[in-house]
């Protein structure tokens, strides 16, 4: 994996939206011009019952829920294929979708949005806050599964999203975010990690 680059936080107070109990449907917030779910993805076509909780972790491109605690069996070692995460792949609950770089980009657009890392009843994560709306979003540090063998790395201190965009051969983008910064980098597509999506009609 690449190294990741660090860049510095600004404090901000801001609310959370709060996620819905059903496990099918989301609130969603607005930041910087995109709706966001408030929860992470969990088994497939749901989300988790808060915005804190870690949901579930996918390879890239593939329809396959992971375990974000203890160990797994049969790990998935099959590159994906493809420039952008397949419709049919995409494990988010109806009316949702990967987001795409250009979505990431303006949640890390400075100038119309802040963030902060922070502990959100209990949990570590980044705290997303639209400078106009004061609306936020917030991202658990929820770790990643390596690509080899599946192994848990980082529960707790760092968080890394998938982006549906192709970096390259046999390598995607994902959104890399911890108490230090945030930054896009390529990744090998057999990592398994969480996924935050977006309203398909964005």
């Amino acid at each position: 994996m690449k190294k990741i680059t660090i860049f510095p936080f600004i404090l901000f107070f801001c609310f959370t939206a709060a996620c819905n109990s059903s496990n099918t449907s989301d609130t969603g917030v607005v930041i910087n011009g995109v709706t966001w779910a408030t929860c992470n993805v969990n088994s497939v076509g749901t989300f988790t019952n808060n915005a804190e909780d870690a949901g579930m972790m996918y390879q890239w491109n593939v329809k396959k829920a992971w375990n974000a605690t203890g160990n797994v069996s049969d790990w998935n070692t099959v590159m994906p294929n493809g420039t952008t995460w397949e419709r049919e792949n995409d494990p988010s609950p109806a009316g949702w979708r990967v987001p795409t770089i250009a979505e990431i980009k303006s949640l890390l657009d400075t100038t119309k949005v802040m963030c902060k890392s922070t502990v959100q009843n209990g949990v570590k994560g980044s705290l997303f806050t639209d400078k106009s709306t004061n609306q936020s979003l917030f991202l658990p540090f929820v770790g990643y599964r390596y690509f080899t063998n599946g192994t848990l790395y980082y529960s707790g201190t760092l968080g890394v999203y998938w982006i549906n965009n192709e970096e390259k051969a046999e390598g995607s983008l994902a959104l890399y975010s911890n108490i230090a910064g945030n930054n896009l980098n390529g990744s090998i597509r057999t990592f398994a990690y969480t996924i935050r999506p977006v309203a398909e009609n964005n």
